[in-house]
């Protein structure tokens, strides 16, 4: 069996939802303090019953309520999902032992794949969804199955397989498990290795090598790109020769 090499800085599952959760948060802190902090000065300044000083209050309740409202449930819906991610990923990752080269978060071109899979059985993409359900195939979202299909043909066009999308639901109780809708493959998280381990060979060890080579050379691409579209990057200078 080929050994599946992995780079010291692959990304961990959830970690792109992770890095969302904590920039939340900590906005939401600076904001809040510097609100705060602006207010008492205020008031120290000019008095409490300055005219100032009452709207100062007042802004700092209306960024409070819009904190609670607002952005307290996009930092949970956010942590919900790394959560999601993450269990999905320990489960995949225990596939690593059976020849399965596992990529988590992986950010190509204008979208993020959470889990790409490349092993005996074929080529995968998996989305992570951790909403509680119930899920009812048929009725799955326009928006998440595009989503499912463009990591599919994005993945094809970089490994040359044929991809199969998994929409995999960390929580949900699904209906119609392992069914299909416009080609994805709709499932709970805890039917997802199992069904990976039923199916036939397809890859040889060689060829989920290649395939595995050409992810990480696209995304090694990907984020050089990233970098050289950063204000402010330099280009590396190459060293003089002597």
């Amino acid at each position: 069996m080929y050994a599946i090499s992995h780079e010291p800085t692959e990304r961990v599952a959830g970690q792109h939802a992770r890095t969302i959760v904590r920039r939340l948060r900590l906005r939401t802190l600076v904001a809040l303090g510097v609100l705060a902090v602006a207010t008492a000065l205020l008031g120290r300044a000019f008095g409490l019953r300055d005219p100032r000083f009452l709207l100062a209050e007042i802004g700092l309740l209306a960024a409070i309520f819009v904190v609670l409202r607002f952005v307290l449930p996009l930092v949970e819906r956010h942590d919900r999902g790394a959560a999601g991610e993450e269990q999905v990923g320990g489960l995949l990752d225990d596939l690593r032992e059976q020849g399965w080269s596992v990529i988590h978060d992986a950010s190509l071109g204008n979208g993020n794949v959470d889990h790409i899979l490349i092993g005996p059985a074929g080529v995968f993409t998996v989305e992570t969804k951790s909403h509680p359900g119930p899920v009812r195939v048929a009725h799955v979202h326009g928006a998440t199955i595009a989503q499912a299909q463009a990591q599919r043909r994005a993945i094809e066009r970089v490994t040359g397989w044929e991809v199969e999308p998994l929409l995999v639901f960390s929580r949900a109780w699904v209906d119609r498990p392992l069914a299909r809708r416009k080609g994805v493959r709709v499932l709970p998280a805890r039917m997802l290795a199992g069904y990976l381990e039923r199916l036939p060979e397809r890859l040889s060890g060689a060829e989920i090598a290649r395939a595995s080579e050409r992810v990480a050379v696209a995304l090694r691409e990907d984020r050089e790109h990233r970098a050289r579209a950063r204000p402010g990057h330099r280009p590396a200078r190459r060293a003089a020769l002597r």
